[in-house]
């Protein structure tokens, strides 16, 4: 286990994890001061390549926004998603785990599912592949509309089950998206790793978001999405400060000039 990852399990109940996406340096550059954690999610498959769905993201293309992103953090904590059908079995998970982590250099993975992939969790970290679990809303595998997770009492069951299957097979944290609040205080409550929250309360021991959603770059409207400035708005008049000097011939003055 890492420095990184033990600082990360070090923090419950003392201070809140801070988490954020990133796909390309530039971006994580900035964020890396700020964060313990920069998530290359399999969200890229929305956010940059407009799919409608994560389950046509791959490994190489996970691969490749990752090692952009780990040219940009120095001191985050840095995990890969593994896409879907990337984990199918113990020896496929450990195969593209090993692959990911070499070819990147990133410190973990996370990989979605409760009890369904506790064998595949344990047999990743016995070989020093480090995990984070996800709970909840699992986009890879819902089906039809996204709802929140843990509103029947066969839902709460079933996602305290989960966790403390993942806690037990040695995942070091665990992501809780989309769960409802009391259900989400109960199992931070139980278990002695982190959760970190998307949607699904103050009561989880961190938080993430995509940051795209927050910088008001997405057309998000998303129950849980706070955005905190409007980056578009930034971009949309620095281009056309430029287009005006252009047409007016303003730039390039010497000054920009060979």
């Amino acid at each position: 286990m890492n420095d990184n990852i033990r600082k990360i399990i070090n923090k419950k109940n003392k201070s809140k994890i801070v988490c954020l996406t990133a796909y390309s340096k530039n971006i994580a550059e900035i964020l890396d001061s700020h964060l313990d954690i920069v998530l290359v999610g399999d969200s890229l498959g929305s956010v940059v390549y407009n799919y409608n769905t994560t389950r046509k993201v791959n490994l190489k293309m996970m691969i490749e926004h990752t090692k952009s992103v780990r040219m940009g953090v120095k001191k985050s904590l840095l995990i890969i998603d593994l896409p879907y059908n990337t984990y199918r079995n113990k020896s496929e998970a450990l195969k593209n785990s090993k692959k990911a982590i070499k070819e990147t250099r990133c410190d973990a993975v996370k990989i979605e599912g409760g009890n369904r992939v506790k064998d595949i969790v344990s047999h990743l970290v016995k070989n020093k592949i480090p995990v984070l679990g996800h709970i909840g809303l699992t986009p890879q595998t819902v089906k039809g509309k996204f709802k929140s997770k843990g509103k029947t009492e066969a839902e709460k069951k079933k996602l305290i089950k989960d966790a403390l299957e993942l806690e037990k097979s040695g995942a070091f944290g665990i992501v809780l998206e989309c769960v409802h609040s009391d259900i989400s205080k109960k199992i931070t409550n139980l278990i002695q790793i982190p959760t970190i929250g998307i949607g699904s309360s103050v009561h989880c021991d961190g938080q993430v978001l995509v940051t795209d959603d927050i910088l008001g770059l997405t057309n998000a409207k998303i129950k849980f999405v706070k955005k905190y400035t409007n980056i578009k708005k930034m971009i949309n008049s620095a281009v056309l400060k430029f287009k005006q000097d252009v047409k007016s011939k303003k730039y390039p003055t010497k000054k920009y000039s060979y």
